[in-house]
């Protein structure tokens, strides 16, 4: 934490010593409206809930364009759920470049993959959950990072000193398992718990129409498992020691895209494999009108027990659409649904962003479940459909 906020500390005084300053962030309102009354006890009823959210956006380069440092505050704030509300740091961060490489220290954010509805091997930020139950917010992750690019290829290694647990919607809010989670009062594999250094590595380069991702991960667990506090009155989440190796490549042909997301992971109880693939092709300037049209369809497959983290995506198949108007107001729209084979359960989701004049940003979510029943992944969630509009200003 010493170290971390000494970045911080560099990132705001680094302007003072000359180079170009960026300034900029945003203020959302978000407004949820459910459309059931909630399932367990102790979870606010009100149908429509709302929050805030506000960022800003500090960087700076140096005059040479060898140094920048980046400082991203971010603040939530909801109405109805104290657990929801969060202040982090998405970005604090110095890093030195030069022409074949680049080291970085700080708080930072990274994202592998290459797929849509799942992201397998995307494993160095910890997941915002209390943000949304897709999965895709996350936390800033302190690290020290260099990266070497070479003829070959280009080569990252992330070294991660201290670690993020999951944020998780409280006893009142939304999006919880009958029991709530005590988010307080974690338990680690380690000893060391969150102080453990976990280490990560990734390979990536492009051969001809193939992009190519190898990784590496051994550190601590971003998913964790639950078990019940003595009282059985909630539960802790568990954060395993585990070592994972993935593999992310994507095929570009015409107006075709393929993609593969896979990884085998040795974890709490058992070494086992996930993947998801599947293509995306989109079809140009429909009807002669500058929109395009994308058809996504995936395979998620997952061979984890039931002793390991609980997830969804474990044998199931999305098929999508995305809809992209190219006009002056960046209007787009992607609809999916993920069917379980397996049980019948299935999750839609719809999501439609547009901007307004030079300033304003509207985007529209529509989630929903359906099909599952009694001792299935998604039944705790089946009265959590929703409709949530965000506007946001930017400045």
């Amino acid at each position: 934490m010493r170290s971390l906020l000494l970045v911080v500390l560099l990132a705001v005084l680094s302007p003072a010593r000359g180079g170009e300053v960026d300034i900029n962030g945003s203020v959302e309102l978000q407004a949820r409206a459910f459309w059931h009354d909630p399932v367990w006890v102790g979870q606010d009823d009100q149908a429509l809930q709302g929050s805030v959210v506000a960022t800003t956006e500090f960087r700076w380069r140096n005059d040479e364009g060898s140094q920048r440092t980046s400082l991203i505050p971010y603040l939530r704030w909801d109405s109805n759920d104290a657990e929801r509300s969060l202040v982090d740091l998405r970005e604090a961060y110095w890093a030195i470049e030069g022409d074949d490489f680049e080291l970085l220290v700080g708080a930072n954010t990274v994202f592998w993959g290459v797929t849509e509805s799942v992201h397998l091997v995307d494993i160095v930020n910890q997941t915002d959950l209390a943000s949304d139950i897709d999965g895709e917010d996350k936390l800033g992750q302190p690290m020290i990072s260099l990266t070497l690019q070479r003829d070959w290829g280009e080569i990252s290694a992330f070294v991660l000193p201290w670690f993020r647990e999951r944020t998780f919607t409280g006893e009142d809010g939304r999006f919880r398992p009958p029991l709530p989670v005590n988010a307080d009062k974690p338990l680690y594999d380690s000893s060391s718990g969150e102080n453990h250094v976990d280490f990560a590595l990734r390979y990536s380069h492009y051969i001809g129409d193939f992009d190519i991702g190898l990784s590496a991960f051994s550190g601590t667990s971003r998913e964790p498992r639950f078990v019940a506090d003595a009282d059985a009155q909630a539960l802790l989440p568990v954060y395993d020691q585990i070592d994972q190796f993935g593999v992310d490549l994507q095929y570009t042909r015409n107006a075709w895209l393929w993609k593969l997301e896979a990884i085998a992971r040795n974890g709490f109880s058992q070494s086992f494999a996930a993947a998801v693939g599947g293509f995306e092709y989109t079809m140009y300037q429909v009807s002669d009108s500058q929109a395009d049209v994308g058809i996504l369809l995936e395979y998620q497959y997952d061979g984890r027990n039931e002793s390991e983290p609980v997830t969804t995506a474990d044998n199931d198949v999305f098929v999508g659409t995305r809809l992209a108007l190219n006009d002056a107001q960046d209007t787009t729209v992607l609809a999916g649904v993920a069917y379980d084979v397996e049980t019948g359960e299935s999750f839609v989701n719809i999501e439609a962003e547009r901007r307004f004049g030079e300033n304003w940003f509207a985007e529209l979510r529509v989630r929903g479940f359906a099909g599952a029943e009694a001792g299935d992944t998604t039944y705790w969630l089946r009265k959590d459909n929703y409709v949530q509009l965000n506007l946001a200003r930017f400045f």
